[in-house]
């Protein structure tokens, strides 16, 4: 099959710029208004802010390529890095400060050039042990011949059905000199427009032998931050791209088949990233009621455990929070968890939900 890479003019990809004026108009004013408000926030809630963003798209990215990350850990390595001061910082696995470290690099260092040495340390950063799963992989460096054929494929063993093959281990190097060029160079076009072509271009090459879509939608993020002049993140393009896998993946296969000609990938690009944006406003509506419970309750009593298990409950909680669970993420005992539980619940900070007996879960009081 001849895929986008084997067209006479590649990689001199095209598209109608007519066509994704009013598109992309639209999508650089929310991008500038999101931008603006944030800028509005006071510190403390544009750090909260920047820290889930980051954490939702960390494991956004990875679950898009079917791997699920200790949510505790990557926040704590995220917070860390970033000097803030969350509580209750938990063990991180060196796998999760791999991934924490190249977004960060990615987006913090948005400015640097993006050269070979750079994206070895990314690739070496996600497979610390050498190894994908149970596969031992080429750590921090291209692929070579015996990754050959590189295929994209799904089915049973047997029966697989290949998406995409890509090119040739020996067209790497010269394919990745191009492709850093141009990143590295002068702007000719808008950068969002620069996001989406970095992306589609860096994962049609497919350089390593793994980690090539963590590293594309690094790579569109970095272009993205470049966008905004700002290392701060306030909207998770892989949030968005992990609601739409099924199309995101039916549209990359669809553009490496076809022409040159890649405005309806941009088209679907934009489109996403102004639902990444839209959803920011999710994350900014728990955040603001944060900030209000705790200026309502700012002359009462709290002690450590009760603050830190609030802020859970603000924070994206997963599933019911019963006694049992307190305990544990508190590391106190059942009973310490009961009378804290118990206190909250005198004091309409907590209320039961339905239920009961050994099943009794709390959630936070309207307030």
């Amino acid at each position: 099959m001849n895929y986008i890479y084997h067209k006479k003019d590649w990689p001199r990809m095209t598209w109608d710029h007519e066509r994704l004026a009013g598109q992309l108009a639209g999508v650089r004013h929310r991008q500038g208004r999101l931008i603006g408000r944030m800028e509005g926030l006071g510190f403390s809630l544009r750090n909260e802010a920047v820290l889930q963003t980051l954490t939702e798209d960390v494991l956004k990215s990875n679950e898009i390529e079917g791997e699920k990350l200790d949510k505790d850990q990557v926040r704590s390595s995220i917070a860390r890095r970033l000097g803030l001061d969350i509580g209750g910082l938990v063990a991180i696995d060196r796998h999760v400060e791999g991934v924490v470290e190249m977004m960060l690099d990615a987006t913090g260092h948005y400015a640097d050039p993006l050269m070979e040495e750079r994206l070895f340390a990314w690739h070496a950063a996600l497979f610390p042990t050498g190894r994908s799963g149970m596969t031992r992989i080429a750590a921090g460096r291209w692929r070579n011949e015996q990754s050959d054929p590189m295929q994209v494929v799904s089915g049973p063993i047997g029966r697989e059905k290949v998406h995409y093959q890509a090119p040739e281990a020996k067209r790497v190097p010269g394919e990745m000199h191009a492709f850093l060029k141009w990143f590295n160079g002068p702007r000719s076009i808008d950068p969002v427009l620069a996001a989406g072509l970095a992306h589609l271009w860096f994962v049609t090459i497919h350089p390593f032998e793994d980690g090539n879509g963590r590293i594309a939608r690094a790579i569109a993020d970095m272009a993205l931050a470049r966008s905004e002049n700002s290392k701060q993140r306030f909207y998770s393009m892989s949030g968005q791209i992990r609601l739409e896998r099924n199309v995101y993946y039916d549209m990359l296969g669809k553009t490496q088949k076809d022409g040159l000609d890649i405005t309806p990938w941009l088209e679907w690009f934009l489109g996403c990233l102004d639902c990444a944006i839209e959803g920011a406003e999710d994350i900014l509506a728990g955040i603001f009621r944060k900030a209000r419970f705790w200026d309502a309750h700012a002359q009462k009593p709290f002690n450590e455990r009760q603050r830190a298990i609030i802020n859970r409950l603000f924070d994206d909680f997963e599933g019911k929070l019963t006694s049992s669970k307190w305990a544990k993420l508190a590391k106190c005992s059942q009973d310490t968890a009961l009378r804290d539980i118990d206190d909250l619940v005198k004091r309409g900070v907590l209320m039961k939900e339905p239920g009961g007996g050994r099943s009794t879960s709390y959630a936070l009081a309207a307030f």
